[in-house]
């Protein structure tokens, strides 16, 4: 079973986001890392990218397939993990720790509201 941490919330399209003020960290869960297989390469946006909640902002890639990452909330990204540019393999090994993907400014921070909190995340990756 995959591990769902407590403290997150969560989008349909299994992606995490971990809210500290108006700042939303974002990463892949547990449960998408494995269905994924190998992450070998992701395209990130550049810092400044205006990003609209449910629009693709990058792309994951894996041996197994190539898949879309999709924003949780309206924003722009202030911050861009580089580490995934030369270690993609990060979001295998630590997908809620050195493998997050983006931090994005909260346009609205109502948008936060709306996500999946940890229970109901729970039952759509079982």
């Amino acid at each position: 079973m995959s591990e769902v941490p407590d403290d997150l919330r969560y989008t349909a399209e299994h992606e995490w986001v971990r809210i500290d003020g108006s700042i939303a960290r974002v990463g892949i869960t547990d449960f998408a890392q494995e269905a994924l297989g190998d992450v070998v390469y992701v395209t990130l946006p550049e810092v400044g990218t205006a990003v609209e909640r449910g629009a693709a902002f990058g792309e994951i890639e894996s041996t197994k397939s190539v898949s879309d990452l999709f924003a949780p909330v309206d924003g722009s990204v202030v911050t861009r993990n580089d580490l995934l540019d030369g270690r993609p393999e990060l979001i295998n090994s630590d997908p809620y720790g050195d493998g997050w993907i983006v931090e994005i400014e909260i346009a609205d921070p109502a948008q936060a509201n709306a996500l999946l909190d940890p229970a109901a995340y729970g039952e759509l990756s079982q």
